[in-house]
C-alpha cells in the first residue's frame, strides 16, 4: 500500500479524533452525573454524596482538560491537511463551530472555575447551578459537533455558488431529522460511558474492601442508570440505522455485508467479506431477518454493494466488523446492567465477587462501542467527506506532500502518546487513592451561605486532616 498524503492525512485525523472522542464522551456523562450527585447532596444532606462528588470532580477536571487539548489539534488539521474542505464548506461549518464557541465554551468557561474552586465561596444553590451549567455546556458542545457531522453525512439546506457551499436554510441544517437521531444516540452513549465507568469503579472498591459507602453509591447508581438508558440507546441505534438505510444505501450494504440484491434479505451475523470476489466467506446468516431489520417487512428488496460503482463503495471490512463489535458491546452491557440491578434488588450484588469482577472489567466496553460506532459512521461514508458531494481526495490540501503528512503524523502520535499516557496514569492514581471522606463535614443546611473567612478555612482544613483517608 502506497503511503500517499491522502492516506497519511486520513490516518492522522483518525488517530487524533479517536483519542479525543474518549474524553468528551466520558466527561459529558460524568458532568450530568455530578449534577445529580450535587442535587442529592443538597436534598438529603448525606455526606457520602458530597464525598463521591468531590472525588469524581477531580477526575472530571483532568479528563476535561485532556479533551480540550486533544480537540484543539483537530482544528489545525482542517487548515493544514484539509484546506479544500475548509474552503469549500467554510460558510456552513465555520458558523457551526462558532456557535459551539459562543454557547458551549462560554458556559464551560464561565462556570468551570466555580465548579472547581468555588464551593466555599458561593451559595449552595449557585454551586449547583454552576454544576448544571457545565453539564449543559458539554451537552451543547456535543450538539453542535453532531450538527456539523450530520450535515456532512446528509447535506441539506445549501446551494453551490462558484464551487462553494452556501447555506440557504439554517433551520433545515440545524433541525435536520438526521441530527435529532444521531445527537441523542451520541448523548446516550456518553451517559452510558459515565455510568459504566462509575459502576466499574464502585465494583473495584468493593472487591478491594475499601470505601464501602461510596462504592455502593457508585455501583448502584451506575447500574440503575445503565439499565434504564440501554434500551433507549438501542431504539436510537435502530433509528440511526433507518437514516443510513434511506440516505446512505452503500454504507448500509457494507455494514450488512450484502453484495447482491436480496428479496427477502437475510441477515449476516458473521462472515469474512472478500472484496476481491465480492462475496462472504464462512457466512452465518438468518433468512428474512435482514428485510425485517432494514424495512420492518418480511419480503422487502434490499440492495447490495454491486449496485454501486466500485469507486463509490466504502471499504467493507471495517464497517462490517466495527458495527458487530459495537452491537456486541451493547448487548454485554445490557446483560450486565440488568443482572446487576436484579442482584442489587435481591441484595446479592455486593457479595457476588464474580458479578463484581464482570462489572469491573466492563469499563472499556462503552469506549469500545463509541469508537467502533464512529468508525462505522465515518469509514462507511467513504469515499466521501461530504456524502455524495465532496470526495475525500478532493478535500485534501493540494500542495500537501506525503513527507509533510508523515512528519506531522509521527509528531502528533508521539505527543499524544506521551501527554495522554501521563494523563491516564494520573487518573488511575486518583482512582487508586479513592475518595477522601471528610467525616466532620457539617450538614448541608449548616454550610455558610457566604464567602468563608480565614477562620472558616482553617477549621475546615483541620477537620479534613483529622478525618484522614480510609
Amino acid at each position: 500500500m502506497e503511503l500517499t498524503a491522502l492516506l497519511l492525512s486520513r490516518l492522522q485525523f483518525a488517530f487524533t479524533v479517536s483519542v479525543h472522542i474518549i474524553f468528551p464522551s466520558f466527561t459529558i456523562g460524568l458532568a450530568a452525573w455530578l449534577t445529580v450527585l450535587e442535587t442529592l447532596y443538597l436534598a438529603t444532606g448525606r455526606p457520602a454524596y458530597r464525598t463521591v462528588f468531590e472525588f469524581w470532580l477531580k477526575i472530571f477536571g483532568v479528563a476535561f482538560g485532556l479533551g480540550v487539548v486533544s480537540g484543539i489539534v483537530m482544528a489545525f488539521e482542517f487548515g493544514t491537511n484539509w484546506s479544500e474542505l475548509s474552503r469549500i464548506s467554510g460558510p456552513i461549518q465555520g458558523p457551526l463551530l462558532t456557535y459551539e464557541t459562543f454557547t458551549a465554551f462560554a458556559l464551560e468557561a464561565s462556570f468551570f472555575g466555580v465548579l472547581l474552586f468555588g464551593r466555599q465561596r458561593v451559595a449552595p444553590w449557585f454551586y449547583l447551578l454552576s454544576t448544571a451549567m457545565v453539564a449543559f455546556g458539554t451537552t451543547l458542545s456535543a450538539f453542535w459537533i453532531m450538527v456539523n457531522n450530520s450535515w456532512m453525512q446528509v447535506p441539506v439546506g445549501y446551494v453551490v455558488e462558484n464551487g462553494i457551499f452556501v447555506p440557504t436554510n439554517w433551520s433545515e441544517i440545524i433541525f435536520s431529522p438526521v441530527v435529532w437521531v444521531r445527537f441523542p444516540h451520541m448523548l446516550l452513549a456518553s451517559y452510558l460511558t459515565g455510568a459504566f465507568c462509575v459502576a466499574a469503579t464502585g465494583a473495584w472498591y468493593l472487591l478491594l474492601g475499601r470505601f464501602h459507602a461510596e462504592a455502593r453509591i457508585m455501583l448502584r447508581m451506575g447500574l440503575y442508570l445503565a439499565a434504564i438508558l440501554l434500551p433507549m440507546q438501542m431504539l436510537f441505534g435502530h433509528l440511526t440505522g433507518d437514516y443510513v438505510h434511506n440516505d446512505q444505501p452503500a454504507k448500509f450494504a457494507a455494514i450488512e455485508g450484502r453484495w447482491h440484491d436480496e428479496q427477502p434479505a437475510s441477515e449476516v451475523l458473521f462472515a469474512i467479506p472478500d472484496e476481491a470476489t465480492e462475496s462472504n466467506r464462512y457466512a452465518i446468516s438468518v433468512p428474512i431477518l435482514g428485510s425485517l431489520i432494514a424495512s420492518m417487512s418480511f419480503d422487502s428488496k434490499e440492495v447490495g454493494l454491486t449496485d454501486f460503482p466500485s469507486r463509490d463503495r466504502p471499504p467493507v471490512n471495517v464497517p462490517f466488523f466495527a458495527f458487530r463489535i459495537m452491537v456486541g458491546c451493547g448487548m454485554v452491557m445490557l446483560l450486565l446492567a440488568w443482572v446487576g440491578v436484579y442482584s442489587t434488588i435481591k441484595g446479592r450484588a455486593e457479595r457476588s465477587r464474580a458479578l463484581l469482577w464482570c462489572i469491573f472489567l466492563s469499563f472499556p466496553l462503552p469506549h469500545i462501542a463509541i469508537l467502533t460506532g464512529w468508525f462505522t459512521a465515518e469509514i462507511g461514508r467513504q469515499p466521501w467527506t461530504i456524502y455524495n458531494v465532496l470526495r475525500t481526495k478532493d478535500a485534501l490540501t493540494p500542495a500537501l506532500t506525503a513527507r509533510a503528512a508523515a512528519v506531522s503524523l509521527v509528531l502528533f502520535c508521539t505527543i499524544y502518546i506521551v501527554i495522554f499516557s501521563f494523563g491516564v496514569l494520573y487518573i488511575y492514581r486518583l482512582l487508586r487513592a479513592g475518595p477522601v471522606r471528610a467525616l466532620t463535614l457539617p450538614p448541608v443546611n449548616a454550610l455558610p451561605n457566604r464567602p468563608m473567612s480565614a477562620v472558616d478555612h482553617s477549621a475546615l482544613a483541620n477537620a479534613r486532616l483529622s478525618a484522614g483517608t480510609e
